[in-house]
């Protein structure tokens, strides 16, 4: 076939030269991108042929193999692992990153080092890439198991690559890189060297399950010797603590995740007696760019007796943990088994429980024991994890327990362990605000009785915050209760002095609250005197059990019909505008202007809060008539 030639996209060709030029600060690790991909590659073989015996492959000896030519100045990197046909490498070589580039350009750009540009790189899963970093030249040979003919993939990382199909393709993938002169002062050592291979491969790669072989150079004599095997092939997991360092822990999360920062923290578990399994699990540092889309691939490796099953088995751990990484290598189960099998069987539910059990009490020991560590994965990972106080009520104190939230005590975030123990004398609920920004809830009306007596109030702007708290209702006996919600009764003051002033004020604007109500029947249910306003002149509320706002967008937005949930309007009897507003319906027997006052009431207490009014162009309307007047 005639080799065809295809343009990069200008994104695509953006981000090769940024990649290239300016990304990695280590250049050694293009070997561990290649060799790591390869090793992926014999896994899905070994796959493959497990699920389907009469695929056309030969597993006898998988292995990866790295030959080195000093006299041509090439590195060559292959497998005979799964292969790709002519559409994958289209798809997966030629277009990087596919549809995510521009998502990649942005971020990459933004990154505040350099370990967390590369981190991008391999989340994006264009490491292959970096191979451009040493080499003028890239050439990828690759056939696809099962299948007669193999393609040809060739680029010199600039604005063009090339495709062609071949015939005499060997199962497997090679990729050959033309290297470029070495220079020390960049960081760019002899990859024909063999002491420099070697050394790469134990640092990143050691514990990769598949053999890595370097073809020696021939003998004076013309002999070849036999490949040298450069990996020890021994299983992290299945090593004890004290054989294994933090730095070869750290390089396969790096494997497994594609990320190539540090993990926060890592987990080792080793189940024993009726039925044995191994884990060893990571906490990543930073949340992955997707962890709250759609397309997040989230489970963790499963391995049976140290066989590879699959890359994400989300059965292990639910999806409020969905950001940890790992392997688990169950003893008892079957080599071929299924996701379906896989979600009815009881042992991968008894392990589900254990692992999800053993990462929340890793997250209380941080919070325990470094307070600095657990501050940066609550800030990474706090808003998927309180997603557990929804869905997972066998382990829904444990969450709890390791849960933080802003509150306006101070700028630290609190547990509610500790706003428990700061209550006031009387005080029995605990109270939070729910709204898309601490600064706007901060100033939100319905917190000015609060501000003034100097009663803690959580400050929750999580999404899911909407949902949890209804969820969890009581905390050690004490009601989580939105100062949003409700008639709040924060203690009377005066005795009973005061108690005759506020009957009085009832009974003083009884008949404007019963006209309010008539004239905006429409969207409110009713309008009484507040106890939380001690600045503003209203506000809006939800009755108690009604749905707020903010939750009842979040339902629609998933498609579910609610029906919509008519507010309370309450006045500040102190205000000066009430007050104005009583005396003129008590005075004025024509109320159309009052009532164009009382409209605009309600629709700026909608506005305090977030709120967008209902007819936005005749607000306008009406308060350039308003102002018009004034003039």
């Amino acid at each position: 076939m005639t080799t065809e030639t295809f343009e990069f996209q200008v994104e695509a060709r953006q981000l090769l030269q940024l990649m290239i030029h300016s990304v990695y600060s280590n250049k050694d690790v293009f070997l561990r991108e290649l060799v790591s991909n390869a090793s992926d590659a014999l896994d899905k073989l070994r796959l493959e042929k497990l699920r389907d015996d009469a695929l056309d492959a030969d597993v006898s000896d998988l292995h990866i193999e790295i030959d080195v030519d000093k006299e041509a100045r090439t590195l060559t990197v292959r497998d005979n692992g799964i292969g790709m046909s002519y559409d994958e490498v289209g798809q997966l070589i030629g277009t990087i990153a596919k549809s995510g580039t521009a998502t990649l350009l942005k971020e990459l750009r933004e990154a505040q080092d350099a370990a967390g540009a590369e981190g991008l790189i391999g989340q994006f899963g264009v490491g292959f890439y970096s191979g451009f970093m040493v080499a003028d030249e890239m050439t990828l040979v690759t056939r696809r198991a099962g299948e007669s003919k193999g393609t040809r993939w060739s680029s010199r990382g600039e604005a063009t690559y090339t495709l062609e199909i071949v015939d005499d393709a060997p199962q497997g993938t090679s990729v050959m890189l033309h290297l470029k002169p070495a220079d020390p002062e960049n960081q760019l050592h002899d990859y024909t060297a063999a002491w420099t291979v070697r050394d790469i491969v134990k640092r990143y790669s050691d514990f990769i399950t598949w053999p890595i072989r370097m073809v020696p150079e021939a003998g004076e004599d013309g002999s070849t010797p036999e490949p040298e095997t450069l990996n020890s092939m021994k299983a992290l997991w299945a090593r004890s603590r004290e054989e294994v360092s933090d730095d070869e822990y750290h390089e396969l999360y790096k494997h497994i995740s594609h990320d190539w920062r540090e993990p926060l923290e890592t987990i080792r578990l080793q189940a024993e007696g009726t039925f044995e399994y191994q884990a060893l699990l990571f906490v990543p540092s930073h949340a992955p760019h997707d962890l709250f889309t759609r397309d997040f691939r989230r489970g963790v490796q499963l391995y049976v007796k140290r066989v590879f099953i699959m890359d994400d088995c989300e059965e292990l751990l639910p999806p409020y943990l969905r950001f940890v990484k790992g392997v688990v290598d169950a003893q008892d189960l079957s080599l071929n088994v299924s996701r379906e099998i896989l979600q009815q069987d009881r042992h991968i539910r008894m392990m589900q429980r254990r692992l999800t059990k053993k990462v929340l009490s890793t997250v209380k020991e941080l919070m325990t024991k470094d307070a600095d560590r657990y501050a940066t994965f609550w800030r990474e990972f706090g808003t998927v994890l309180k997603e557990g106080l929804v869905t997972d009520s066998e382990n829904r104190d444990a969450i709890l327990a390791v849960s933080s939230f802003a509150t306006t005590h101070g700028d630290e975030p609190a547990t509610l362990a500790q706003y428990a123990e700061r209550m006031k004398d009387g005080q029995d609920d605990i109270y939070f605000i729910t709204g898309e920004s601490r600064q706007s809830i901060e100033n939100s009306p319905h917190m000015e009785a609060f501000r003034d007596k100097g009663i803690e109030v959580l400050l929750l702007t999580d999404p899911v915050d909407e949902v949890w708290v209804d969820a969890v209702g009581v905390y050690e006996g004490r009601t989580l209760r939105s100062v949003t919600k409700g008639e709040i009764d924060l203690g009377a003051e005066g005795g009973e002095k005061a108690a005759e002033e506020r009957e009085k004020q009832a009974e003083e604007y009884a008949g404007l609250l019963g006209w309010m109500r008539e004239r905006l029947e429409e969207d409110i249910k009713e309008v009484r005197l507040s106890a939380r306003l001690t600045v503003s002149p209203a506000c809006v509320v939800s009755d108690a059990h009604d749905l707020t706002p903010a939750l009842e967008q979040m339902y629609r937005a998933m498609g579910q019909e609610v029906p919509r949930t008519k507010r309370i309007l309450e006045l500040n009897p102190g205000h000066p505008l009430v007050k104005g507003l009583n005396r003129a319906y008590r005075e004025r027997e024509d109320r159309t202007e009052l009532a164009e006052s009382a409209e605009l009431l309600h629709t700026l207490a909608v506005l305090a809060e977030g709120g967008q009014p209902k007819d936005p162009a005749a607000f306008v309307k009406l308060v350039a008539d308003r102002l018009e007047r004034t003039l």
